[in-house]
């Protein structure tokens, strides 16, 4: 296994373990008896965990490395996932994903920080193809569920099950990680305690937030909006997530290649605007099939947004890597975690086809200021290095 591939095997593996989850929202509120409102303002905690771990942990990630961040964050996440099922109520899920968001705000740093210095070594692109592993373990999460929940297989026995593969694929996977060298023309300070944005990376934290936000939508609340509008089969609610999964997957997988081609600028542009109309479909659509349809929209659209912004912000040389990453990362980890239970709130109070309307003005404001990606494709390293551990 080459050594950026066991960085696409911790997208990969934490997806299965989050995407197991998140697919069983509908019967963990069902479980609960949550409302939706009551359902978001729970789902409030894993982005006030996340937060934390992205403000603190880039100092964290540095010091205990690559191999043995993933092995205690993705880890700890899995068996918290876990735990949700078995708690005595609703209330109890808090603390559960407080902590579940802590430590993926350290899963985020570290893959991100991994995969851009392997961007460097290899001397192309490939966050996006590492972010579709992310997408591609949740198609396959999806997948497994929509079968699982048609079955009546259990919201534990289904969870367990994902916490096992996690252990077992894991430690095979991550046994073999080594640290990449940092950047040749990297910032040399050290990585501060904490990481707040700045002025300069502003728009690239809303180019990053806007695709979050759609897919935030698209995981957490779409098998509820297909059950309460179109009261379909839960698999065929399922499917909605599995269909945008897939798009998901499959678009970043092989949008490298195209940015390489064309430009960063370029590419996410069209992106955000397919995100946009696929929102609206969803928002009107009259029957579950276009609602589907619509699904499959923003899948595609949202796809390698997010991964052009991380890029962007890792190449900046005005502070370490580690920073900017994790400074991105808390605005749009923010908004994928905060932004379903806004919408939780928009769908009891105005309805849940609404709630898909609210996302598409932040979608028009990273389009208003994507000329913070690159105009033209920019070659990531003249020769490659050779991969060399890094202490």
């Amino acid at each position: 296994m080459k050594p950026h591939h066991r960085i696409y095997g911790i997208f990969f593996i934490f997806a299965i373990a989050m995407g197991s989850m998140l697919a069983r929202l509908p019967d963990l509120q069902v479980q609960f008896d949550l409302t939706q409102g009551e359902l978001g303002l729970t789902l409030i905690a894993a982005s006030v965990g996340a937060l934390i771990g992205l403000t603190f942990g880039g100092p964290l990630v540095e010091r205990y490395g690559a191999r043995r961040t993933a092995f205690f964050t993705v880890f700890a996440a899995s068996a918290l996932y876990a735990l949700m099922p078995w708690m005595p109520n609703g209330l109890w899920l808090v603390p559960v994903l407080f902590f579940a968001g802590l430590v993926s705000g350290a899963v985020e740093i570290n893959v991100n920080l991994q995969t851009d210095r392997h961007e460097a070594l290899l001397g192309h692109r490939i966050m996006s193809r590492a972010h579709g592993m992310w997408s591609l373990g949740f198609f396959v999460s999806a997948l497994l569920a929509a079968g699982i929940r048609q079955m009546g297989i259990s919201v534990e026995l289904h969870t367990l099950g994902a916490l096992i593969f996690v252990v077992i694929a894991g430690s095979i996977v991550f046994s073999g990680i080594e640290d990449a060298p940092h950047r040749a023309d990297a910032h040399g300070g050290d990585v501060p305690r904490v990481a707040f944005p700045t002025i300069g990376l502003l728009p690239l934290c809303l180019i990053g937030a806007a695709p979050l936000l759609v897919e935030g939508a698209g995981i957490d609340w779409s098998g509820i909006y297909m059950r309460d509008v179109f009261s379909v089969e839960p698999w065929i609610g399922t499917m909605a997530v599995t269909i945008f999964s897939l798009f998901m997957a499959l678009a970043r997988l092989f949008m490298d290649r195209l940015v390489d081609r064309h430009s960063p600028r370029l590419v996410a542009g069209g992106l955000l605007g397919i995100a946009g109309l696929g929102l609206i479909v969803v928002a009107f659509a009259p029957d579950a099939y276009v609602a589907l349809f619509g699904f499959l929209l923003m899948g595609l659209g949202c796809s390698s947004v997010y991964p052009l912004a991380v890029s962007a912000a890792a190449q900046r040389t005005d502070r370490p890597a580690a920073v900017n990453v994790a400074a991105l990362g808390q605005m749009t980890f923010v908004v994928f975690f905060l932004g379903p239970p806004i919408l939780g709130f928009v769908a009891e109070y105005i309805g849940i086809r609404n709630s898909y309307l609210v996302a598409v003005p932040l979608v028009i404001g990273a389009l208003l200021v994507i000329k913070a990606l690159a105009a033209r494709p920019v070659p990531l390293l003249d020769e490659p290095e050779p991969l060399t551990p890094h202490g």
